[in-house]
Parts: C-alpha cells; sequence; structure tokens
C-alpha cells in the first residue's frame, strides 16, 4: 500500500458547526446554514446575545481542505481509465470507486489498482457477499 506524500495534521479553526437561526426552535427549519436575509433580522445586524454569522476567518486551511483522515486526496473512479489518471499520483490520490459500478467491475478495478499500488479507499464494498455464497 502506499503512503501519503505528505501527512499533515488537518487544522481546524472553528471546531463547531454554525447553525440556521431558529433550527432549534422549528422542527421544519433544518439546521445547515442559510444567510440570514430579513430587514429586520436580528442575526443580520449582528445584534449582542445572537448566533454569529459565519466568517472568512473560520475556512480550513488551503493546504489540507478535502483531505482525508488518512492523508490522501479522494478521486472518484467510474471505469479503468480513470484509474490509469492516477498512476503518477499514487501518492497523493486514492482512488474511491463509484457507487453505481458493478460488483464484476469493481474486482478488475481493485485488481488494476494493486497492480499500479493505488490505494482504493471502498475496495471491500460489493465484494464480500460474493464470497459467502
Amino acid at each position: 500500500m502506499p503512503k501519503p506524500l505528505e501527512k499533515r495534521k488537518k487544522i481546524v479553526k472553528r471546531p463547531n458547526k454554525v447553525k440556521r437561526h431558529q433550527s432549534d426552535i422549528f422542527k421544519r427549519v433544518k439546521e445547515s446554514w442559510r444567510k440570514p436575509r430579513g430587514i429586520d433580522s436580528r442575526v443580520r445586524r449582528e445584534f449582542k446575545g445572537n448566533i454569529a454569522l459565519p466568517t472568512i476567518g473560520s475556512g480550513t486551511d488551503k493546504k489540507t481542505r478535502h483531505r482525508m483522515p488518512n492523508g490522501f486526496y479522494r478521486f472518484v473512479v467510474s471505469n479503468m481509465q480513470d484509474l490509469e489518471l492516477l498512476m503518477m499520483q499514487n501518492r497523493k490520490f486514492a482512488a474511491e470507486i463509484a457507487h453505481n459500478v458493478s460488483a464484476r467491475k469493481r474486482k478488475d478495478i481493485v485488481q488494476r489498482a494493486a497492480e499500479l499500488n493505488i490505494k482504493v479507499t471502498n475496495a471491500e464494498a460489493r465484494l464480500r457477499a460474493e464470497e459467502n455464497e
């Protein structure tokens, strides 16, 4: 298995997620962030004691953005040609087989990835059921 080129610790500036205004009051208002746009909104006007609006500084570090905990970046693979793209980048990217790839093609992709020394994040998916039968 290839090791990542650089295993840097991910820096998260803001550990707690910003919740949507009034998501704790109403069930119909989901927690995912939406910018308040009302003309009289206390949150938009940033009154004291209200939830804080997310700022540009709360983003993650550019060098570690989208990086998985194992040190690789995810690259979705649907066929063999996609896998060949990772041949020279096998220490930076890890292949992830797309959800709509059949078990037979999946087996071929995993086998080819082993030959090219490419890490596959979901290599065991859909293979366990066929081995048991």
